[in-house]
Parts: C-alpha cells; structure tokens; sequence
C-alpha cells in the first residue's frame, strides 16, 4: 500500500482519478505526440486535496518535454475531473514521471549479470 494512502477512500478515488486521467490524455495529450503517455498510478494524501500523478511516455518523444505539455494543460484536467468525478473538494493534480519502469529496466538489466557473474566463479 502506498503510504500516502491511507483507508478506502483514498484508494477508490485514486482508481477514478487513474481511469478519467488516463482516457483525457489518450484523447487530448497523446495526439500532440508519437508516444504513447500511460498514468501508471495516481497516489492520493488521506485528506483527498492533494493527487499525484504518476505518467510514463514510451516513445521515442522526451518525457519530460511530454510531462511539461500534461503540466500546462493542468488546469483543465483538473476541471474535468471536477466535472466527471463528485467529490467535495477538487483535488490539486501534482504530475510527475514515474521512476519505476526505469527501475524495472535496470533490475532485469542487472540481474542476468549477476547470474554470469555467478557462472564465472565456479
């Protein structure tokens, strides 16, 4: 579980957060580009006012090139969030790439190394 979430709610609203997010920038974001922009996960603070979101870009344009055009539009995924979601307060939308399919590389990167590296000792 994330730490930041704590409880149902907060994980149940990062859900629909994740799933508007994702189809808006399919339709709106995505065109702009030819690579393709997934919200990997959406990490929600337990007073539901604050919402991470988490983007990958698999392509061959620049993340952060990508991650700075989602940033200028921000004003308007959080209006239609606020239309297509009924919560009390609309959360702050805060984008940022996310590190972990990176890390996920690197990992299956390293890990046939060590495996030869083992080999080679015996």
């Amino acid at each position: 579980m994330n730490p930041v979430e704590k409880g149902r709610r907060p994980k149940r609203v990062s859900g629909l957060l994740r799933n508007h997010l994702g189809q808006i920038l399919i339709r709106e974001v995505q065109p702009l580009f030819s690579s393709l922009i997934t919200v990997t996960r959406v990490a929600m603070t337990p007073d539901l006012l604050t919402a991470r979101v988490f983007l990958t870009v698999l392509g061959p344009d620049d993340p952060h090139r990508v991650l700075q055009a989602v940033e200028d539009r921000a004003p308007q995924l959080r209006q239609s969030v606020a239309s297509a979601v009924n919560l009390k307060y609309n959360p702050q939308l805060v984008f940022e790439l996310d590190p972990e399919p990176e890390w996920q590389l690197r990992l299956d990167d390293l890990i046939p190394r060590t495996n030869d590296d083992d080999q080679e000792s015996d």
